[in-house]
C-alpha cells in the first residue's frame, strides 16, 4: 500500500470528484458512511453515550455526517462544534443544516471553557475536530479542551487522523494532541501512524477505501509503503520441483564470543528455517560443541582463538556472509571485520557489534558492498548516523546515510523501516511479545538466508522483515505476548510462510 501525503490526498480528492462527477459534498457523504458503518457494526445498537465533536472545517463535516446517520439508527447522541474560528468549510454547513433538520435542533456550541461538556469513562468519543488538514499546534481553549477529552478515559475514535498531529511533519515537543484508542482513517495510511514518537496517538488503525479513483491513485508516485500481506506474497519465490540444496543459497554468519554464542545459534536457525541450502558458522572455539549439539544441520568453522573471533576465514566460499551478532567491539573483533570486508564482494548482512564496529571505525564504511544490509536497533542507529531532532529528522539521516555509502538500513522498532536510498518500506506485522533478547538476530539470519537463495536485498529486508514479524505473531497466537522468545519466531518461520498464501 502506498502511503500518500496530505496534498496528495488532497489531488487525488479533487480528481475523483471530477473523474466521478460528483460533488465534494457527496464524496464526504460517502467517506463518513463508511465510518458510521464501521460503529455500527461494532456497537450494535448499544445504549452508550455518543459525544462527538466537531470542527468546523471538513474534518467537523465526516462528524456531522456521522451524527446524522447515528441518530437516524437510534444512537444515545449528542454533537458538540468546536467554534475556533469564524470561517466554515461549505460542507460543513451543508451537513450542519441536513443534522438539524432532523433534531430540529442545533449541535451545541463550544466557544471556550464554559463551554465544555462533563464527560464520562464510559461515554464513546468521537474526534472530528481537524483530521489531516491542521497545518499548526492546538493551542488556548482547543488545548484545553484536547486535554478533557485525553484525561477522561473514555473510548475516543479519531476520524481520519487525531487532531493534533500532521501528516508530513513532526508535532512539537509539547503539542497536544488527541490520543485516540482507534482510528478510521481514509484511503491511504499516513506515515505519522508508524513513527515512534507518535503512533500512541493513533491507537489500533483501520483504513477506510473512501473510493477515490483508482487510475488516478495507480499513477501517483510514491517513495513510502506499507508492508502487509499482499505485499509481501508478491516478493515471496516458490521453490521449483527439480532443484537441490545448491540451488538455495551458501550462508556464512560469522559471529559470538564466549558467553554470547547463543546470538549465533538463533540466526542459523532462523537462516535454515527460512530455507538456506547450507548454512555455516564461523565462531569462536568456546562455541563449537554448543553449535554442533544445538544444530546438527549447521556445519562449524572455528577461529583460532577461545573466547572471540579475530579473523574471518578469506578462502571460504559463501553466497552472503552475516557478520556481528554477540561478536563484541574489541580490537580483534574489528580485525574480524576488516577482514571480511577486504575479501567479500557481494552483499553482508551486518548486525549488532558489526554495526558498533562500523560506527566506532568509520573508515570501515566505505569498505560495505554496495546494497549490502544493516539491521540497527536505536541505540544502534544513533552511533551510526548521529542524534536526531525527530522521527522525519532521523528518516532524512538515514536516507542519506543510505545513499552515501550504498547501503540499505533496516531500522528496527514496533514498525520495522527497511529504507534504500529515497525509498521506504514499513513494517506492518509483528507485536510487543518481540521484543526479547534475541529477537534481532533471528531477523538477520532470515534475511541473510533470502539474499542467499537470489533475493534481491531489499527484497529480501522487506520480505524478510515482514516474514520475522509475522513468525512472531503466530508465536504469540500460541503462547501469549509476554512468553515469546526469539526462538519461538525462528521455529514458527515455517509456519509463517504457508499463512502467506491462507484464505483470510
Amino acid at each position: 500500500m502506498k502511503i500518500l501525503s496530505a496534498k496528495q490526498l488532497s489531488e487525488a480528492d479533487k480528481e475523483t470528484i471530477k473523474n466521478q462527477n460528483i460533488t465534494s459534498e457527496e464524496l464526504m457523504e460517502r467517506a463518513a458512511t463508511l465510518v458510521f458503518n464501521e460503529i455500527d457494526q461494532r456497537l450494535q445498537g448499544a445504549p452508550i453515550p455518543i459525544k462527538i465533536f466537531c470542527g468546523i472545517g471538513n474534518n467537523g463535516g465526516d462528524g456531522l455526517v456521522v451524527a446524522r446517520h447515528l441518530l437516524q439508527h437510534g444512537y444515545h447522541v449528542t454533537v458538540f462544534v468546536v467554534n475556533y474560528s469564524d470561517k466554515r468549510a461549505d460542507d460543513f454547513l451543508a451537513n450542519y443544516e441536513k443534522l438539524k433538520e432532523i433534531t430540529n435542533d442545533w449541535p451545541q456550541l463550544i466557544k471556550g471553557e464554559d463551554n465544555f461538556p462533563d464527560i464520562n469513562v464510559g461515554d464513546f468519543l468521537i474526534d472530528a475536530i481537524f483530521g489531516i488538514g491542521l497545518n499548526r499546534p492546538i493551542e488556548g481553549w482547543v488545548a484545553k479542551l484536547v486535554d478533557v477529552i485525553n484525561n477522561s478515559e473514555a473510548f475516543t475514535l479519531a476520524i481520519d487522523m487525531p487532531s493534533g498531529l500532521f501528516s508530513d511533519k513532526a508535532p512539537g515537543k509539547d503539542a497536544t494532541i488527541i490520543r485516540a484508542n482507534y482510528t478510521l482513517s481514509f484511503q491511504a495510511a499516513k506515515l505519522v501512524f508508524f513513527l515512534p514518537e507518535t503512533m500512541d496517538y493513533v491507537g489500533d488503525l483501520q483504513v477506510l477505501d473512501i473510493g477515490l479513483d483508482r487510475e488516478y491513485i495507480g499513477k501517483i508516485e510514491s517513495e513510502t509503503f506499507l508492508i502487509g500481506r499482499q505485499e509481501a506474497v508478491s516478493l515471496y519465490k516458490p521453490r521449483k520441483n527439480n532443484s537441490h540444496k545448491g540451488d538455495y543459497g551458501k550462508v556464512l554468519i560469522a559471529g559470538g564470543s564466549y558467553g554470547k554464542i547463543g546470538s549465533v545459534l538463533l540466526t542459523a536457525t532462523a537462516a535454515l528455517r527460512t530455507g538456506s541450502g547450507l548454512c555455516s558458522l564461523y565462531i569462536p572455539k568456546c562455541g563449537y560443541d554448543i553449535i554442533q549439539t544445538g544444530l546438527p544441520e549447521a556445519m562449524v568453522i572455528t577461529d583460532n582463538e577461545d573466547e572471540v573471533l579475530s579473523n574471518y576465514p578469506s578462502k571460504f566460499e559463501t553466497d552472503v556472509a552475516c557478520f556481528g551478532m554477540g561478536v563484541g567491539t574489541s580490537s580483534k573483533a574489528k580485525k574480524a571485520l576488516t577482514d571480511l570486508l577486504n575479501v567479500v564482494n557481494s552483499p553482508v548482512v551486518i548486525d549488532a557489534d558489526g554495526i558498533n564496529l562500523l560506527a566506532k571505525n568509520t573508515d570501515l564504511l566505505k569498505h560495505l558492498p554496495e546494497y549490502s544490509v544493516l539491521t540497527p536497533h536505536p541505540g544502534e542507529l544513533k552511533r551510526l548516523i548521529g542524534e536526531w531532532r525527530d522521527d522525519f529528522h532521523k528518516l532524512e539521516l538515514v536516507k542519506e546515510f543510505s545513499k552515501k555509502y550504498k547501503v540499505i538500513l533496516v531500522v528496527k522498532g514496533a514498525h520495522t523501516f527497511t529504507i534504500d536510498r529515497d525509498f521506504m518500506y514499513i513494517n506492518n506485522s509483528g507485536n510487543p511479545g518481540m521484543a526479547t533478547a534475541g529477537s534481532g538476530d533471528v531477523l538477520s539470519g532470515i534475511i541473510t538466508s533470502l539474499i542467499g537463495q537470489g533475493y534481491e536485498p531489499v527484497n529480501a529486508a522487506v520480505f524478510g522483515v515482514f516474514l520475522h514479524g509475522l513468525s512472531g505473531d503466530i508465536a504469540a497466537g500460541k503462547l501469549g505476548i509476554e512468553s515469546v522468545m526469539a526462538g519461538d519466531i525462528a521455529k514458527n518461520l515455517g509456519r509463517a510462510i504457508n499463512s502467506l498464501f491462507d484464505k483470510e
